[in-house]
């Protein structure tokens, strides 16, 4: 008996199916615990680079929330001339003037990459002679917008206050004119800590300047939007002085008179470049536009004002997003690892889609509470809580459409030579290449064909103006949903854009 128990094996064997499974479940175990790791390590990176975008958006945002908040305190005729006016002609021209800067991003990047760090001074130079000439191009759109609003059939009074208010804007105009091309020189070179100190700063000083001109010396219309004028410029001057003042000792080498070489084949790649850009900007302007046609439009302005202040504002999240994944998804692809690149973006699409969920859920709760930040009236108010829901569902599309829409189908790379390189050195070059990255899980990021890039803005066009726009007409005025109606009609071109694009990711 001793000895029959002596042979007796330590480990009764099991059965093999139960083995098998117990093998399978481990490795199972192991590779989430190994998921959930390179989720978290990606997190933190995408975290770095994200928090000092969304922090310098938000803020730089904030200037014009503030603003808003304290002049729709002071009447509805004046929140809806406030809105008519910088979403209307200062709203449109920047998007202009956004599209224009948008070649400085690729063309900093380029250079900084490639070390070659004197030639991002030379471009932000003629960045900026190319967008102050544009600037003073539309600076009658300012002057002459009461006459402008009168002629597409605006409401007289509504018109004659915008048009005293947009006169007031002008600064703003030529500070963004020097502020988007310096943004762009800082954020190529990584130095996107320098942008949010300073438009923190000027935030901060901006609440207080426009208490004091508006509550206290009772400056009204005129003092909030002088504060905003002196909070814009004062993010310009903080940039400029750390820029000119040997912050940037190795892309900044004085004035240079290389700035004006090259100098029509730099507009005609801004132009090119920024067309589609201000289609798209100018997309959800176009809808305050259409609401100042509706009866009792006062109203329906200021409350879908409020509303698009408060999406514009939340929006700034996911754009972070994408320039961080832009930033990420270049990184990948640099080190020739083309799965981290599309797990990259895996993670910021999901991400940005979580951070949407909760503010859908907060705006569906909280909606009533947050208006009363703007206005006090009470008709304002009931407005806004009719259009919630589609505010709600615009900000939950915002939270994945910028990402899908952005860096993600339009990476530009610089794959030969004689084309893309020569530029940066300044010869005259007019054609550029322009290719799509295709992330596939077996290989480094791809070039599959140029137009791409087309393609994507084909769709974003098509989508707002061929469906969204008219759709917003038809149940706005004919089937007499008023507001509420153009709204739906424009959320459903995003959300047409929105399937597009994620086709096109996934395919």
């Amino acid at each position: 008996m001793a000895v029959e128990e002596a042979r007796a094996p330590l480990l009764q064997p099991q059965p093999r199916g139960e083995a098998v499974g117990a093998v399978a479940t481990t490795k199972q175990a192991g590779r989430a615990g190994r998921a959930a790791l390179e989720w978290w390590v990606e997190s933190k990176k995408l975290w770095h680079i994200v928090g000092p975008a969304i922090f310098q958006r938000i803020a730089l945002y904030g200037i014009n929330v503030v603003s808003q908040a304290f002049i729709g305190h002071l009447g509805d005729l004046e929140l809806a001339a406030f809105s008519i006016a910088a979403t209307v002609v200062a709203g449109f021209n920047f998007g202009f003037l956004l599209g224009m800067a948008s070649a400085l991003e690729t063309l900093c990047g380029q250079a900084f990459g490639a070390k070659k760090h004197h030639m991002l001074g030379v471009y932000l130079q003629r960045s900026w002679i190319v967008l102050l000439m544009f600037a003073a191009a539309l600076t009658p759109t300012y002057i002459f917008m009461e006459d402008l609003l009168l002629l597409i059939g605006q409401s007289p009074e509504l018109s004659r206050l915008a048009g005293q208010m947009s006169v007031w804007l002008l600064p703003q105009h030529f500070a963004m004119a020097m502020l988007l091309p310096l943004t762009r020189f800082l954020q190529s070179q990584l130095k996107n800590w320098v942008t949010a100190i300073t438009a923190g700063v000027a935030l901060a000083i901006h609440v207080v300047v426009t208490y004091v001109l508006v509550q206290h010396l009772q400056f009204g219309i005129v003092g909030a939007v002088a504060a905003a004028d002196m909070s814009w410029w004062l993010v310009v001057l903080g940039q400029f002085v750390y820029v000119v003042g040997g912050g940037c000792p190795l892309s900044w080498n004085g004035f240079s008179m290389e700035a004006f070489a090259d100098f029509w084949e730099f507009i005609k790649l801004s132009s090119a470049s920024g067309v589609m850009l201000c289609l798209e900007n100018w997309y959800y302007r176009v809808l305050v536009l259409l609401t100042g046609y509706l009866k009792n439009a006062e109203i329906a302005v200021d409350a879908l004002s409020i509303c698009q202040t408060i999406n514009g504002w939340e929006m700034m999240i996911p754009f972070g997003f994408l320039a961080a994944t832009g930033v990420r998804v270049a990184n990948e692809l640099g080190a020739g690892s083309g799965k981290r690149a599309r797990f990259a973006i895996v993670v910021s699409i999901t991400t940005s889609v979580v951070i949407g969920l909760v503010f859908w859920c907060l705006i569906l709760y909280f909606n009533d509470q947050i208006a009363l930040l703007f206005t006090s009236s009470k008709v304002v108010l009931a407005a806004v809580h009719d259009l919630s829901v589609l505010l709600a569902f615009t900000i939950l599309l915002n939270s994945v459409q910028p990402v899908l829409s952005g860096k993600l189908l339009d990476l530009t790379i610089e794959l030969s030579p004689n084309v893309s390189t020569v530029f940066m050195r300044g010869e005259s070059w007019s054609v550029l290449t322009w290719l799509r990255i295709s992330i596939v899980p077996d290989a480094a990021g791809v070039a599959v064909g140029s137009g791409w890039q087309a393609l994507v803005a084909y769709v974003n066009v098509g989508s707002y103006y061929l469906i969204g726009v008219p759709l917003g007409i038809v149940l706005g005025w004919p089937l007499h949903f008023g507001v509420g109606g153009i709204w739906s009609g424009m959320i459903g071109g995003t959300a047409v854009q929105t399937v597009i694009l994620a086709y096109l990711t996934v395919k």
